[in-house]
């Protein structure tokens, strides 16, 4: 019977249709050199979330034949290893694009709204009693500022991009985009390049993959390029961004704000300034976790990696 592992259980959803062809199994564990020690070696598929897949794991694992990636990147995973073992890669590409494109939203929307300090200063006690709320939030200098009437600039128009950019386009935000693909923008969105849109634009939503072209893409002179009162939004990869850069600009007036979903390694340590910074907020790679989202992936995974099993 066909040996199908998993590094970290998937939703019902994905897991019955596994189940249904193959016997399943949960490592339990996402260490590259413990999968490789013993897991993999009957296994003739193996299902990772965002855990790396190294070429020590593809070589310990005689009978593999598919790797599938319950998500859309593809940068953990070994390609030209794979591709030299003749292994298949498939991924969910689009799953979670919904998940995150809405997500993306409420970051920006919580930026702009200066919503994580007025959160900490009212649990705090922050706010001075004998005086409203309202004039207290101006006094402290938590107003925020409207999405409306400002503009977007998406770093990528794949789906998550197109996403955002529908939900901005209803906010009655003008958008902006650049992509290294020739694409066709949907309606009432243009395409610009790079440098105009860090110029021009009022948010900045990153959506490329982590390649070495993109690595550092937002370093300190993009950053020096941008409006000074803009906010980032990064739910790509962590090595999209200079995360130092971005704290030098915070704390030099160059940047309004950060959103960051992703981390490089994750978690990231708890003493990471990013996790601290006033200005910064910062959440654990859940973009795309919603029920949803996540029954979306493990069925796309699921019936991925059955269809190259069933190719023999």
């Amino acid at each position: 019977m066909l040996e199908i592992l998993l590094t970290e259980p998937i939703a019902d959803a994905g897991m019955e249709l596994l189940r249904a062809a193959a016997e399943v199994r949960v490592a339990g564990v996402t260490d590259p050199a413990a999968l490789a020690a013993g897991p993999l070696a009957t296994a003739d598929a193996l299902v990772v979330r965002s855990s790396p897949v190294t070429a020590a794991m593809l070589e310990a694992a005689p009978r593999l034949r598919v790797v599938g990636r319950h998500g859309a990147g593809l940068d953990g995973i070994d390609l030209a290893a794979a591709q030299r073992l003749g292994i298949p890669v498939v991924s969910t590409p689009g799953a979670n694009a919904e998940s995150v494109a809405e997500f993306v939203v409420l970051a920006a929307l919580a930026l702009a709204r200066q919503l994580p300090g007025a959160v900490a200063t009212l649990a705090s006690g922050g706010f001075p009693a004998g005086r409203s709320l309202p004039s207290s939030v101006v006094a402290t200098g938590l107003t925020g500022t409207m999405l409306a009437g400002r503009t977007l600039g998406l770093v990528g128009l794949g789906a998550i991009g197109r996403g955002v950019a529908a939900r901005a386009l209803g906010l009655g935000m003008t958008v902006l985009a650049f992509d290294v693909a020739a694409v066709v923008p949907p309606q009432g969105v243009r395409l610009v390049p790079l440098d105009e849109l860090l110029r021009s634009a009022d948010v900045v939503s990153l959506h490329v993959p982590q390649t070495p072209q993109t690595t550092g893409l937002i370093g300190a002179a993009a950053l020096a390029s941008m409006r000074p009162d803009a906010l980032l939004v990064n739910t790509a990869r962590a090595g999209v961004v200079d995360h130092a850069a971005v704290l030098a600009a915070l704390g030099g007036g160059r940047l309004r704000g950060y959103a960051v979903d992703v981390f490089a390694p994750e978690p990231p340590s708890p003493d990471d300034p990013l996790l601290h910074h006033p200005r910064v907020l910062a959440t654990p790679h859940m973009a795309a976790m919603t029920s949803d989202a996540l029954d979306a992936m493990a069925v796309a995974v699921a019936q991925g990696v059955l269809d190259v099993l069933a190719k023999g």
